[in-house]
């Protein structure tokens, strides 16, 4: 072999090489992204899904699919209403938390409908919620938890004050006015 034929494979191996160490890192980039975006919902998904590549895929098409939604901020005036039924029903709590956690939860779901997020299943409003609001989703599950549990009269008052602290985060953010991904359209 001559110079030029070694040199030729010597930069085709360079290439190659190249070629697929970006591959592998941008591979590796994307589910950092991914993964920093979603925080703890990222590991659980991994869990739940049987691996990172499934993991990956479902995360990428939840971000799709809120983006298709028709998400809006409230108005002011929605704002005011939500945020005085959101008062009542803390006030609630001091003597009737079980109600009151029943309230938390149709509450939330009805911001969550006007602001245009589905609310018939569960799993899919956890799934939309975890896109905007990825470190939230693990407490709305468990208030979630914790109202089917009180829906059996298997829950103590503790309970009871964290699903009111989870829901409450959760409604907190609901009620901000900054665009989410799905709201960006709009403008």
């Amino acid at each position: 072999m001559d110079n030029t034929t070694i040199i030729i494979i010597v930069v085709l191996v360079v290439v190659i090489v190249g070629v697929i160490l970006g591959l592998v890192f941008s591979r590796r980039n994307r589910s950092d992204r991914l993964h920093e975006r979603f925080g703890p919902e990222y590991d659980r998904t991994v869990q739940t899904m049987g691996g990172e590549k499934k993991a990956k895929t479902e995360l990428n098409e939840r971000q799709k699919h809120v983006g298709t939604l028709d998400i809006r901020p409230l108005t002011v005036s929605e704002h005011d209403r939500y945020l005085g039924e959101w008062t009542a029903v803390q006030s609630k709590f001091v003597d009737e938390p079980g109600q009151a956690i029943v309230d938390a939860d149709r509450l939330i779901m009805e911001v969550m409908q006007i602001r245009g997020y589905p609310v018939s299943d569960f799993e899919q409003r956890t799934a939309d919620i975890s896109v905007n609001y990825p470190a939230l989703v693990t407490n709305y599950r468990g208030a979630r938890e914790i109202a089917n549990k009180n829906k059996l009269g298997q829950v103590s008052t503790e309970e009871l004050r964290q699903a009111m602290i989870y829901y409450r985060s959760l409604f907190e953010e609901l009620l901000k006015t900054e665009p989410v991904i799905g709201e960006e359209k709009k403008g």
